[in-house]
């Protein structure tokens, strides 16, 4: 399906000096570009014609059905600055396939790929001033859909908006890749066999909201959740995957079904691989990981998204007890090796042997 994008210039743009002074410390979700995409769907209709629009509030009928039953999907990718001045994404088209996915679990219109990735490559042509070049910053790009028909009834929307929007960020870590703290939560659960955990929607986050308090509570980053069935299997953090390395040169990180199947998360998987590291995905037990820490069998712990890329992960900690894999932050971990080299794929500094860079300006 072919999808036409119109162009309306912002009548209003921030200013160069502004916008300057932005990119010389942008904040993650803070400042957004002077544009942004929007595509509407009708059950009648289907797909509409695109348009790049100037950045502005959305209105909303107050019984939009996204308000009452959270029928909406988003999905989270980053632009880069390479050093001779063009602009590339990392793996646009694994964000499509998700998004088609997600869309599927919550009896969302399907947006084909070739809309979803001239989307993202014509708010990043009109917005492409905004692309920050320093360190590891980027511009955060963040497509989402949601029901925007007025309508009270429980049922699939027959209006659909999807939009993307952008928003300068810096590197996530600004003093630093620093391992994180992790709570085990064994009060709540983020997913059930049959539910939303493979599906990247906002009611996932929402839930994780509650233990990510208790986890500051406790002193923690970031909540561990367990599998909903039994209590026991590792499934993944509020918002990343998790990996843990083994004394024998394993990387072993949580089988997919109710958990989300991360575009890092795979690209980590691919790269540990080309490392010499046998990868297996499977389930984990929680005992795997307190016991093997604790007698150094698990030697490194750490998790990937895309706003961290590859973090390291310090403590794990739980009523009663707490345990840290030995080697973790070590400057020569597969951790940060991994971390390295996908950072350097990203942005533009080592060759691209697996085609994952796509130009956009």
């Amino acid at each position: 399906m072919s999808v036409r994008f119109t162009i309306e210039a912002h009548p209003g743009p921030v200013s160069r000096a502004r916008r300057a002074e932005i990119l010389q410390d942008p904040k993650f979700g803070q400042y957004f570009t002077d544009h942004m995409a929007r595509v509407v769907w009708t059950e009648e209709d289907g797909w509409g014609d695109g348009a790049i629009v100037p950045f502005a509030p959305v209105p909303m009928h107050p019984a939009a059905a996204v308000l009452h039953y959270a029928q909406e999907i988003f999905e989270g990718m980053k632009a880069y600055r390479h050093p001779d001045g063009s602009v590339w994404t990392f793996r646009p088209e694994a964000n499509a396939e998700r998004f088609a996915r997600s869309a599927r679990r919550l009896a969302l219109p399907e947006l084909p790929a070739g809309v979803f990735l001239e989307s993202v490559t014509q708010l990043v042509r009109a917005d492409r001033d905004w692309v920050p070049g320093e360190g590891e910053q980027s511009l955060y790009l963040r497509p989402f859909m949601f029901a925007s028909e007025a309508f009270l009834g429980v049922r699939p929307a027959a209006e659909v908006t999807y939009m993307v929007i952008a928003s300068p960020v810096g590197p996530y870590f600004s003093g630093g890749v620093q391992p994180v703290s992790i709570w085990l939560s064994d009060r709540y659960t983020r997913a059930g066999r049959g539910g939303t955990g493979a599906a990247k929607c906002g009611g996932n986050y929402a839930a994780s909201l509650a233990p990510m308090r208790e986890a500051a509570e406790h002193g923690c980053d970031q909540v561990c959740f367990l599998d909903a069935g039994e209590g026991r299997y590792v499934e993944e953090l509020g918002g990343m995957n998790l990996y843990f390395v083994t004394r024998d040169g394993r990387l072993v990180t949580p089988e997919l079904g109710t958990i989300l199947e991360g575009v890092t998360r795979a690209s980590v998987l691919t790269l540990a691989k080309d490392l010499g590291l046998d990868v297996e995905e499977r389930r984990v037990d929680i005992g795997e990981w307190q016991e093997g820490a604790r007698t150094g069998e698990i030697r490194e712990v750490f998790a990937c998204g895309t706003g961290a890329v590859v973090t390291p992960v310090g403590r794990l900690v739980w009523e009663g007890g707490e345990v840290t894999a030995p080697d973790t932050a070590a400057e020569d971990s597969v951790t940060l090796r991994l971390r390295r080299r996908l950072v350097d794929i990203q942005f533009g500094r080592a060759e691209d042997p697996y085609g994952w860079m796509r130009r956009l300006v």
